[in-house]
């Protein structure tokens, strides 16, 4: 797969979720919940004693993390999930401290949600909700997404095919002239 056909299915999973989230077809469930959980929005890159980026964090590519990046990720992670809605913490301060590990009390044994946390209605309505987005909307989405994509990738595609041309038919134009 193309990277642009992965920068446009990434797109398209993005807005379809964003808009899944706000359309509040769960906010009436009981047994499921979509909530953001916003703990690396605003996450600085940390940096070590010298103030230069810790790379103890990360992989030896530079772009994943290492098990001590991921390990500050699933903490971070488990710490906004029990954090009520509207009060989330919105950055990872690298520490690899143990001891920031929250842990469910008595008084909110539960993952945080919206209806939980004061933001869902109070009368519970168990009806099925009525989608925001008419299925088919997803299918053509979907369909012309994956029509973009080839194109773009074909227009690439047929781009690097004449370079090559016009390179090798320069280079037999060189051998042919110089004998």
């Amino acid at each position: 797969m193309s990277l642009l056909k992965m920068l446009a299915w990434l797109l398209f999973l993005i807005i379809f979720s964003l808009q899944l989230i706000s359309s509040g077809r769960y906010e009436q469930r009981e047994d499921f919940a979509v909530v953001i959980q916003p703990f690396f929005r605003n996450t600085l890159l940390p940096l070590d004693s010298m103030g230069k980026p810790d790379m103890s964090f990360f992989a030896a590519d530079c772009i994943h993390f290492s098990v001590r990046g991921y390990a500050e990720m699933a903490m971070a992670l488990w710490n906004n999930m029990l954090e009520p809605v509207g009060e989330k913490q919105t950055y990872n301060n690298f520490t690899y401290d143990r001891s920031k590990l929250r842990c469910p009390n008595p008084e909110k044994p539960f993952l945080s949600t919206g209806r939980n946390s004061g933001f869902g209605n109070s009368d519970l309505s168990l009806e099925e909700t009525e989608s925001s987005v008419p299925y088919w909307t997803v299918i053509v989405t979907a369909v012309a997404g994956v029509l973009v994509g080839s194109l773009l990738g074909w227009v690439v595609s047929r781009r690097r095919t004449k370079k090559h041309q016009r390179k090798a038919d320069t280079e037999n134009n060189i051998k042919i002239t110089s004998l």
